[in-house]
């Protein structure tokens, strides 16, 4: 049996007349769609002019083609690359179906909710995931100026998909072992100033300390900031050493404002994140700077469509593969 043509297909829709549902099931359909060539075309647009990613050399020539992308060696130190090469993207493949999968990550799908919408396995799908969005996720703010505020939020401890666990095993949503903030809870620190500026920072287990505060926020505070926090002593201890004006709130008295001087805005973030988080019902702890760094991204909207996505992770990329 003779299949259609385009040009019949074409026909047979244009005599259709289609409803509001429709036209937004045919345009979903369409923006679906995409051919290796488009995804490769933006990756060497985004990647124009990079020095070579072994030297820093700025001077290269062609060097063939590999997988449909350009390659070049570098007159340095004579090594060849492409312009994948030394990003979170490297010799990951079927790149027709890159664009589609980034708008799941920009959907916040599930990993088998976006394996099943692409057409590929689950296990690719995590790989795929935890390539793009750390790769993406390195567009962040240098400094955060002005009014800052900053707080932290726990989550317990997960080692979950770990073969080898460091502790006795428990169900999936299970409690600590003692009352309050110990070692069994991962911390997640948060600062942003009133520009929604917002920076993240997985310090590890228990309660945040000065030392840790100082490593984090000492490089990315302006100097003439007023930082905000809650009553904790590290804080205070933290302001003093960097010679920072620190002002705090007494949460646990029930204090909640005194004017401009609350962390409101740093709070709604953190319930933001854990409401976003539920839809993938538990995250391990190794990943969990990851997803902050995912809802960040999110919330910043900047990166609004797949193209956007896929060149931030190319040109911001710069790990190892």
């Amino acid at each position: 049996m003779r299949g259609l043509t385009f040009e019949e297909v074409f026909s047979m829709l244009a005599a259709v007349k289609l409803s509001g549902v429709d036209l937004a099931r045919l345009r979903a359909w369409i923006a679906s769609i995409a051919h290796p060539a488009e995804c490769i075309a933006l990756i060497e647009q985004a990647a124009a002019g990079r020095a070579c990613p072994h030297c820093g050399c700025v001077r290269k020539h062609r060097c063939g083609q590999a997988s449909g992308m350009q390659r070049f060696r570098c007159l340095g130190c004579r090594r060849s690359h492409n312009a994948l090469t030394a990003t979170p993207l490297a010799r990951l493949r079927k790149k027709e179906c890159w664009l589609p999968y980034l708008q799941c990550i920009l959907e916040s799908r599930t990993v088998r909710d976006a394996a099943r919408t692409v057409g590929v396995d689950r296990t690719t799908s995590f790989r795929w995931r935890h390539r793009f969005v750390p790769g993406a996720m390195r567009e962040r703010p240098t400094m955060l100026a002005a009014i800052v505020e900053v707080d932290e939020t726990y989550r317990l401890e997960s080692q979950k998909g770990s073969r080898s666990l460091t502790r006795r095993p428990r169900k999936r949503g299970g409690v600590a072992k003692r009352r309050g903030i110990n070692r069994e809870h991962d911390c997640l620190l948060v600062a942003r100033d009133r520009n929604g500026q917002t920076l993240d920072f997985h310090t590890g287990r228990g309660q945040v300390t000065a030392a840790q505060l100082r490593h984090c926020l000492a490089p990315v505070l302006a100097a003439a900031v007023l930082l905000i926090s809650d009553g904790a002593v590290a804080y205070r201890h933290f302001a003093a050493a960097i010679g920072v004006t620190h002002e705090w709130v007494n949460v646990k008295a029930g204090e909640r404002s005194r004017g401009a001087i609350h962390i409101q805005n740093v709070n709604s973030w953190h319930s933001r994140f854990k409401s976003w988080l539920v839809r993938f019902r538990g995250v391990a702890s190794r990943y969990l700077i990851n997803y902050s760094g995912w809802q960040r991204m999110l919330d910043a909207r900047r990166l609004t469509t797949p193209a956007l996505l896929l060149c931030a992770a190319v040109q911001l990329g710069r790990g190892s593969d």
